[in-house]
């Protein structure tokens, strides 16, 4: 599972950079997954030690030392450093550094952008090494990968308990997906992906994910199903996770722990009228749990229960404790009610976007699918099968925007459709050409050039590299005849550095200034 990257959720290896980098390492044991999270970090890219190392992974490139000594101290990482102990023990045994010097070089690798002492070190390592027999070529790049540790690289031991981490939430997912789920949505937020992408992927896992209901909703998340306290890995069937209260965007934990109260007192609700009268909610709460369509036990469709809830006014103090026997008269629904034409699923698809930030029902990139053929956009799955080099155009919803500082500019991208995620690369000078595009739109359309980074196996690294870049997010308006509020439709982690300027930059009017993203910066 974590060597096809399938990893969403998973503890430091959920990122793009990581997904990117775990087909290529693969990892098989678990200081495979030390090394996994050591190098992806500023420090090893900068100093240049993460190509070396995957080329000898991968057999391209004889593992080779220059003597014994440095074999017993880069003889885990296939000769090359990537943590911080290496880089002391290094100047130890190549360079004669006594302890005290190599500690002070340690501190010296997180300082020396601000003090500038480093330099001082790197004429006493190169000098010393060459001194010692080393060659000074080998000695100067051993220099350079050790002066990349100041921009962030790992200790051993703490890339070891990130590792730790990785493998027990990785062991969860795959055994236990549907308690993994459940934990996920209950820790929110956190992690790069919001609840609609956790939800995708466990759903992918073959678990079964119910909506809110008045009737069976806890505040959390919840597993339902027969509860067996020794269940096996494999053997037992998955529990259906269930949504809590807490999904529904506005709907306050005081107001929930009224309605739940309620239900446990006087058992599940028989209507609207019979929910509003025992709990007592706020007309607004009403309102929101109708919105999220959390009344399907009810055998009631969000239309209606919009409407009935309007009628349902809250009982005040005075009829609070009134015998629940002993109901008041019901007003029968009228033809009105009887006569609400369904909605259409885009409609319903929006409105759960509008209420849960997520939908059980549909994607909402299968629903315009038949416009992004008529683009000549394909389906994310479609990727698989492009050849390196291929020219085409993916279009999704947008969910992570990163650019990373030491990636010298380039952003990188996730769209999301129904079949699967596309990763886009966008250099530079495409970025500024489409600046207000990549930085706000909602649904975003790529024609580029397909580039493949085979890993050995069934599952190569692919990415699109970014030609020209629209903003299709108009298409949202579609999915019902008004127009959806789509907050929260992509990602918390949207990382994009950008000026105050480019979100004013992209609105046209506005009433649709709600329909852009928050970012944030992320290095």
């Amino acid at each position: 599972m974590i060597g096809r990257a399938d990893t969403i959720g998973v503890f430091q290896i959920e990122s793009r950079a990581q997904m990117s980098m775990l087909p290529r390492l693969r990892p098989r044991c678990f200081y495979d997954l030390v090394i996994e999270v050591a190098i992806v970090r500023p420090g090893p890219i900068q100093g240049d030690m993460v190509h070396p190392y995957l080329r000898r992974r991968q057999g391209i490139e004889p593992v080779t030392f220059p003597s014994k000594a440095l074999e017993d101290v880069l003889g885990k990482t296939l000769g090359v450093p990537l943590f911080q102990e290496q880089a002391m023990r290094i100047a130890i045994v190549a360079a004669g550094f006594s302890p005290a010097e190599a500690d002070r070089l340690r501190r010296a690798m997180a300082t020396f952008r601000k003090t500038g002492i480093i330099h001082q070190f790197g004429l006493r390592l190169i000098d010393g090494m060459v001194g010692n027999g080393y060659t000074r070529d080998f000695a100067e790049r051993c220099f350079r990968q050790i002066e990349g540790f100041g921009e962030y690289g790992f200790p051993e031991s703490h890339a070891a308990s990130f590792a730790l981490l990785v493998y027990a939430s990785a062991w969860i997912k795959h055994h236990y997906p549907d308690v993994f789920l459940a934990a996920l949505l209950n820790s929110q937020p956190m992690g790069f992906y919001a609840p609609a992408q956790l939800v995708r992927c466990a759903r992918a896992h073959g678990v079964n994910v119910r909506p809110p209901d008045v009737n069976s909703s806890a505040w959390d998340a919840q597993l339902e199903g027969e509860i067996d306290p020794k269940r096996e890995i494999k053997k037992s069937k998955l529990y259906d996770v269930r949504l809590g209260f807490a999904s529904i965007k506005g709907f306050s934990a005081a107001e929930a722990a009224k309605l739940i109260a309620a239900r446990d007192r006087g058992g599940p609700f028989q209507d609207i009228e019979d929910l509003a009268r025992r709990s007592s909610l706020l007309q607004a709460s009403l309102d929101k749990l109708a919105s999220a369509d959390a009344f399907g036990s009810l055998d009631l469709k969000r239309r209606p229960a919009l409407w009935r809830a309007k009628a349902a006014a809250p009982i005040g103090p005075l009829f609070a404790n009134m015998d629940a026997d002993e109901p008041p008269k019901q007003i029968a629904a009228d033809d009105g009610i009887r006569l609400l034409p369904a909605m259409e699923l885009g409609e319903e698809v929006a409105w759960d976007y509008r209420t849960l930030r997520l939908s059980l029902k549909a994607h909402p990139m299968a629903l315009l699918r038949a416009q992004c053929a008529a683009r000549k956009a394909l389906p994310a799955k479609d990727l698989g099968q492009a050849r390196d080099g291929a020219r085409l155009c993916v279009a999704g919803l947008v969910l992570v925007r990163q650019r990373p500082g030491s990636a010298n500019g380039v952003i990188f991208a996730t769209l999301e459709d129904e079949t699967g995620i596309a990763n886009i690369i966008i250099w530079p000078p495409i970025f500024e050409h489409f600046r207000p595009t990549v930085l706000g739109a909602k649904i975003m359309a790529v024609r580029g050039r397909v580039q493949r980074q085979p890993d050995g196996g069934r599952h190569d690294v692919i990415h699109v590299i970014a030609e020209q870049i629209d903003d299709w997010s108009a298409l949202i308006h579609e999915l019902e005849a008004v127009s959806a509020d789509f907050d929260n439709i992509i990602a918390p982690a949207d990382e994009v550095k950008r000026d105050s300027c480019d979100r004013r930059a992209t609105i046209k009017n506005p009433s649709e200034a709600s329909l852009l993203p928050s970012s944030r910066d992320f290095h």
